[in-house]
């Protein structure tokens, strides 16, 4: 089984805020889904795996994220202020749960578009509230 894929991804930062590439660009081609999302302190997001689509997200810390590989669970804490990029192939289940006091932002792609009739994703609880 192919295992999941972690990478820090360099944050510029200034009075301003901060920068930072969520995808590289010899990635761009084969995505066919993007997305961002915001999620309050303590919410849990994914908690699913893919069936055919390999997903790459660029967490911004503080937050937990969560990987099923060879039928155990890995945690991967992502420290305040910086952000790591996960590529999960399919299969592999995964959640992220924001451990911070704010609100926080994901960005994710998909080599399968979304389907609201026809999900590519099965529910898989890794991390429960």
């Amino acid at each position: 089984m192919k295992k999941v894929v972690v990478e820090t991804v360099k944050v510029h930062s200034d009075f301003r805020g901060t920068v930072y590439e969520p995808i590289r660009p010899d990635e761009l081609d084969f995505q066919r889904n993007a997305h961002v999302v915001t999620y309050l302190p303590g919410v849990v997001r994914g908690n699913h795996f893919h069936k055919s689509g390999t997903e790459i997200i660029t967490v911004a810390g503080p937050a937990r994220v969560a990987v099923r590989e060879n039928n155990s669970v890995r945690y991967i804490d992502v420290p305040d202020l910086q952000v790591f990029r996960f590529t999960i192939p399919p299969n592999v289940s995964h959640a992220i749960q924001n451990t911070g006091k704010e609100v926080t932002v994901l960005v994710a792609f998909n080599t399968i578009e979304h389907d609201r009739e026809n999900p590519d994703t099965v529910e898989d609880i890794l991390i429960t509230v």
